[in-house]
């Protein structure tokens, strides 16, 4: 499984909805990690185009000089939310460049470029040649270009991408994504710029050098240069990108003789105040205010449980609030921190084993199915209200069993240690460092290597009560 995030622009810092991008491809990484199965996740930055040549003119600096300084900040940010990844591509790479020069030659050696002259609109904050005089996301004026122009020959692999649609039906997702892509296949493909002329700061030609690639051919490039051998990819991207990747970047595949993606995931944007968090000014909370707040673990909860891949969802400090105190602090934590301290006081800090015929058994068969389903349709939302049926399910036989007024309550207190068990498992492509804790705290080694199924926790081991998880807000 190879999975990608876009590569950010080095003309903006990271910001929440940067992050919710990248947190849900690491939870869909780490969700295929916990099952054996390998899998490589990327990211980048896209250091290359006119946005970025003029927000460093407007800063007095180099181009280069400013993508040194942002390139590092999204690393810091995505190490600081735990973001797994294996791979993290600049586009200003030497082994980025050589990719790209590869795959520009092979697109015109096999006739799917011809040169010709561009004349119309262009929008710099979208990187985008468009057919209006606003930017309808961005609310600015967009510019007049004339310039000559190699051109890529979109419109001669529509029927290609047409048999791609049709042969692959889930390859574009959700479904409401999938029918955009394919509104934009019937509305007709028209060929498209891939150079420009008037700026030198991206990647020359090889057989023009008087022309630099177009950013968005650049910048796809970047998937190909750290796939290291795991082609064809499964990308997570919003949907304010869903053109270049479900059409272009399939096209241009097609047109180098390579696989199209295995997958794009198409996520609606966050809002804030009914604004795309990022545009107009717009940054929601700074990520590093929300995670001294609310934690890491408490951030990707939030970001994955209250915003459903697909629609657009809404971002507040009030519903960062909410969620965390009701599913975090108030039933996960309450229901960790009650299990450990009646192990500790009720049966001398040993756990018990859990019972086969737990009533718990069949709750946590059930959370497992409909946790997996949900991602592999990559929807995470769904996949921890699952696991929040089986933390419910586990307090519920708490309350129902009394364990605290038996003198002999290992079974009640064994089945509430192996739930804890498997939800730790489940939760923890969202919630890593305190699902790692969970399973500290029940004796668990992180080399302990177990499965998803009921009887796994073997009793004996040493459980420990400790701090809150997730004091209240």
């Amino acid at each position: 499984m190879y999975i990608t995030t876009p590569i950010y622009y080095v003309n903006d810092t990271p910001h929440v909805g940067h992050a919710y991008t990248t947190v849900i491809a690491d939870a869909l990484a780490r969700w295929h990690r916990l099952h054996g199965e390998p899998a490589r996740l990327i990211t980048g930055t896209d250091e290359h185009g006119l946005k970025v040549q003029r927000t460093a003119e407007a800063a007095g600096i180099a181009p280069a000089t400013l993508a040194d300084r942002t390139a590092p900040r999204f690393r810091a940010a995505w190490d600081k939310l735990g973001i797994g990844y294996d791979d993290f591509v600049r586009t200003t790479e030497s082994r980025h460049r050589l990719v790209v020069e590869e795959l520009l030659s092979t697109v015109y050696e096999r006739g799917y470029v011809r040169l010709g002259k561009y004349d119309g609109r262009y929008c710099v904050g979208c990187e985008a040649y468009v057919d209006s005089d606003v930017c309808t996301d961005h609310r600015r004026p967009t510019e007049h270009v004339t310039e000559e122009n190699y051109f890529f020959r979109l419109s001669a692999l529509a029927g290609e991408l047409a048999d791609w649609f049709a042969r692959c039906p889930d390859a574009v997702h959700p479904a409401s994504r999938r029918n955009e892509a394919l509104g934009l296949l019937r509305q007709g493909l028209e060929d498209f710029s891939i150079s420009r002329t008037s700026i030198d700061w991206g990647i020359p030609l090889p057989w023009d050098p008087a022309h630099v690639a177009y950013v968005w051919f650049d910048a796809l490039g970047s998937y190909l240069t750290a796939a290291g051998g795991q082609w064809p990819a499964h990308h997570i991207i919003g949907k304010d990108i869903l053109r270049f990747h479900t059409i272009y970047w399939p096209a241009i595949l097609f047109a180098a003789g390579l696989e199209p993606p295995r997958r794009i995931t198409v996520h609606g944007f966050l809002l804030a105040r009914g604004e795309k968090i990022s545009k107009s000014g717009l940054r929601g909370l700074p990520l590093d205010d929300l995670v001294a707040e609310f934690g890491v673990d408490g951030l990707r909860y939030h970001l994955l449980r209250d915003n459903p891949v697909g629609p657009d969802g809404d971002f507040s400090y009030e519903g960062i609030v909410a969620r965390y105190n009701a599913d975090l602090a108030n039933t996960l934590g309450n229901l960790v921190a009650r299990v450990c301290a009646l192990v500790v006081s009720k049966c001398a800090g040993v756990g018990p084993a859990p019972t086969p015929g737990s009533p718990l058994a069949e709750v946590a068969a059930a959370a497992y199915a409909d946790a997996n389903a949900a991602w592999d349709e990559v929807q995470p939302a769904e996949a921890l209200a699952a696991v929040w049926r089986l933390v419910a399910a586990t307090n519920s036989y708490l309350v129902a069993a009394e364990p605290w007024k038996h003198p002999a309550p290992e079974r009640v207190l064994g089945d509430a240690l192996e739930a804890l068990r498997i939800i730790a498992l489940l939760a923890s492509p969202a919630i890593p460092a305190s699902a790692a804790e969970i399973r500290h705290r029940l004796g668990l080694s992180p080399s302990t290597v177990d499965d998803l199924t009921w009887g796994g926790y073997p009793g004996g081991l040493p459980v420990t009560k400790g701090e809150p998880l997730f004091p209240r807000r």
